[in-house]
Formats: structure tokens, C-alpha cells, sequence
């Protein structure tokens, strides 16, 4: 099959195609604009690191930067415990969330050989979200000196619970452009499969290139005024052409 026997198929049923896709980008522009519980995420930055001073001067020691590195593991794993779950809950009793369901919620990550922590928490209200961050952070940094015996926390970046940011699972002007994109492949693919299930000939080319034999005769399409009393001669016209008449009967 040629590109020009394609795009004659694709034009046949454009219509079907643009069904198919009004259809999805409009269901989908509506879900995520009514249907859609946004959701936010809010984080705080913190740093681990204790520089030894010289003098009253602080010095680079490799060293203890590889220690504080080694450190975070253990760091994370705090962070996460029930027992900072639990100070924060007690410091937040409007939260309305258990330790344990907290816990769930807040995750630390931080990059390779990096002495950076990122505590995130991801809920349906921002201000709730940058809220708990924070007192994670401060709660942390606290108990840290009791845990470890050691202060190398410092709070770098706090979450502000004053900004607007966007939600992170929602994106109706995307969605919308991805569906645009599947539906329009789905739409052809359609298109293509009607087109290959559907076995009858529609006209004298598809009859030539089927069957591969000369066409003899073609009879066109007979609307019904073509089949009415008005093209049947008339009793007068028959005695012109000396043919019998006979009584007709209107049912």
C-alpha cells in the first residue's frame, strides 16, 4: 500500500478522528480541572558538617568530611524514627496525623558523596506540608547533640508556607497535550483496523486491484425518483408505440 492510498484512508474518516479526539482532550481537560485533588510537596534543606579550627581559624579536614558524609545514612534513618515522629506530632497537635502515619510521609534523600540532606513531605495542603518540614528540621537538629553526641546539623533552607507553588500531580494544559498525542495515534490506529476488517468493494479501483480482472459494465447507483411513476410511460405513449395497455393497481 502507497502513502497516497494512507492518506486517502485517513481523509475518508477524518471525522472519526476528530471525534476521538475532541472525546479524550476534553474529558481529560475537565478531570484535571474538577476532578483532580491536587497535591504539594514542601521541603527543607540541611547540611552536616563540623569544620575543626586552627587558632581561632576554621581548616579543611578531609577526614571528618568523609565522616559527616558516612553520617547521613544513619542521619536518615533518625529522621524517619518514630521518636522524631512523635516530638513533632506533640509540638503539632493540630496536625491530626500519628507518628506512624507521618513517618510514612516524610521522606530524606540527599545525593551521592554529598553532605546535603533534602527532608520532603507531599500532601493536599502546602502550608500543612512546609509545616511539618520544618518542624522535622528543628526538631532534628535539636536531638541530634543527645543521639549522636555530636552538633553537625545546620538548617539551610526552611520551606516558606506563604508561597503558592503549583501541584506536583496535576498539569492540565499537559495532560491535556498528552492526550492530544494518544488519542490521535490511537484514533489511526482505529482508522487502520476498520479499514483492514472491512472486506467489501467500494469502487471500480478497489474492484481492479481485488480481483485483478477487466470491469465488463458498471451500473450506478438508482435513487428512488428514479424508481418512481414519473420516468413509467403513460397510457398515451403506449398507444404512440402501438403496445398494449393494461389496468394497473396503486397499493
Amino acid at each position: 500500500m502507497e502513502l497516497k492510498q494512507y492518506a486517502q484512508i485517513l481523509l475518508k474518516k477524518w471525522w472519526l478522528i476528530a471525534a476521538i479526539v475532541m472525546v479524550a482532550v476534553v474529558a481529560t481537560g475537565v478531570k484535571s480541572y474538577f476532578f483532580t485533588t491536587p497535591i504539594y510537596q514542601a521541603k527543607a534543606t540541611l547540611i552536616v558538617n563540623q569544620s575543626p579550627q586552627q587558632a581561632g581559624v576554621e581548616t579543611l579536614n578531609l577526614g571528618l568530611l568523609q565522616s559527616n558524609v558516612m553520617l547521613i545514612n544513619s542521619y536518615k534513618k533518625i529522621v524517619e524514627s518514630a521518636y522524631i515522629m512523635e516530638k513533632v506530632v506533640e509540638k503539632n497537635p493540630n496536625l491530626a496525623i500519628t507518628a506512624d502515619q507521618l513517618s510514612k510521609k516524610v521522606k530524606v534523600e540527599s545525593a551521592d558523596e554529598s553532605q546535603v540532606m533534602d527532608i520532603i513531605y507531599t500532601g493536599a495542603s502546602y502550608k500543612q506540608a512546609a509545616q511539618i518540614v520544618n518542624t522535622v528540621s528543628e526538631i532534628f537538629k535539636d536531638q541530634i547533640p543527645h543521639i549522636m553526641q555530636v552538633d553537625n546539623v545546620t538548617i539551610l533552607d526552611k520551606a516558606d508556607d506563604k508561597d503558592i507553588p503549583s501541584p506536583i500531580n496535576n498539569s492540565p494544559i499537559l495532560n491535556m497535550l498528552i492526550s492530544f498525542i494518544v488519542s490521535c495515534m490511537l484514533a489511526v490506529g482505529i482508522i487502520f483496523l476498520l479499514d483492514y476488517l472491512d472486506d467489501t468493494i467500494k469502487n471500480e479501483a478497489e474492484m481492479l486491484q481485488t480481483l485483478d480482472l477487466p470491469v465488463l459494465a458498471l451500473i450506478n447507483k438508482i435513487n428512488k425518483q428514479d424508481m418512481g411513476l414519473k420516468n413509467k410511460p403513460n397510457v398515451k405513449m403506449k398507444k404512440e408505440l402501438n403496445e398494449p395497455t393494461y389496468a394497473t393497481l396503486n397499493q
